[in-house]
């Protein structure tokens, strides 16, 4: 191991990077493992401009798009949800749901690795915040009132994802 490979893998050290799990899917869906990537890190001004002022405000800021404006609400295409930030593999469209709330609902995310769940107490509310396990983008939140197999209900904002067709890079 090199002596900066040995340095990033040492945590609260100045200037490494942040190694996190991550499970990568190819374009078909199919699992590639899960494997340790650094974590992306990006100053607010660099999110600013890779993002639309929406998906900053959304994802960067734990912002909530309005139901039935954003992308994917109502899309029914075959293929992957990725993170529009990093795009890491969140959710597969086989779990994808009509929930009737006007934001993307799945019933589970494509791997349980891609994804960090965290108590949101804002607007005197007790609720289950998402994000992003690569970039810590705000996705949505995860409720238990779901469908069946698992009973949950990933509600995400659709500017907080990137949809790719099956079998498409």
């Amino acid at each position: 191991m090199t002596s900066a490979a040995a340095l990033a893998l040492l945590p609260g050290t100045a200037g490494a990077a942040e190694l996190v799990d991550v499970e990568a899917f190819d374009a078909a869906g199919k699992s590639l493992g899960v494997s340790r990537v650094e974590r992306v890190v990006k100053s607010n001004a660099e999110w600013r401009r890779a993002l639309s002022a929406l998906a900053y405000e959304v994802t960067r800021h734990d912002g909530t798009e309005q139901a039935f404006t954003g992308p994917y609400w109502d899309a029914h295409d075959d293929g992957l949800f990725r993170c529009v930030c990093c795009d890491t593999a969140l959710f597969d469209s086989k779990t994808k749901y009509d929930s009737g709330t006007g934001w993307p609902s799945f019933f589970a995310p494509i791997s349980k690795a891609n994804v960090a769940e965290m108590v949101d107490s804002s607007f005197g509310m007790r609720r289950t915040a998402v994000s992003c396990k690569r970039c810590d983008a705000h996705l949505g939140h995860v409720f238990t009132d779901g469908p069946k197999p698992t009973g949950l209900r990933y509600c995400m904002n659709g500017v907080a994802l990137r949809f790719v067709a099956r079998g498409q890079a």
